[in-house]
């Protein structure tokens, strides 16, 4: 059964962020791609640093070019794999495993 502050959020068209969860308890692609991103690079992907557009509208709503997005590398994977962290340009960060259907929030 959802919270009411879920179904509210739904309701109004919010993110619903299942988890917070601590750089540390990131695997450890995640926090290589974290401090990658902290240090301004250099970045293995070509498409690193790319705007994400948040077009699910997964993310609070912000103006376009707000977000960044940027590969987590995923062992076995033949191509990026699904695994990305979401910089936001008010410093925070969001980190999917499941190529955006879901976030967690990042929290130092």
């Amino acid at each position: 059964m959802r919270s009411v502050a879920a179904l509210l959020a739904v309701a109004l068209c919010l993110p619903v962020f299942a988890t917070d969860v601590q750089p540390k308890a990131l695997p450890e692609e995640a926090q290589r791609t974290l401090d990658l991103i902290r240090s301004n690079g250099p970045f293995p992907y070509a498409q690193d640093g790319r705007t994400f557009a948040n077009r699910e509208k997964r993310l609070p709503l912000r103006p376009q070019g707000y977000y960044r997005e940027y590969t987590v590398r995923t062992p076995a994977a033949k191509d990026r794999g699904p695994r990305r962290i979401i910089a936001g340009n008010g410093g925070e960060f969001y980190y999917t495993d499941d190529h955006y259907r879901t976030f967690s929030r990042i929290r130092e």
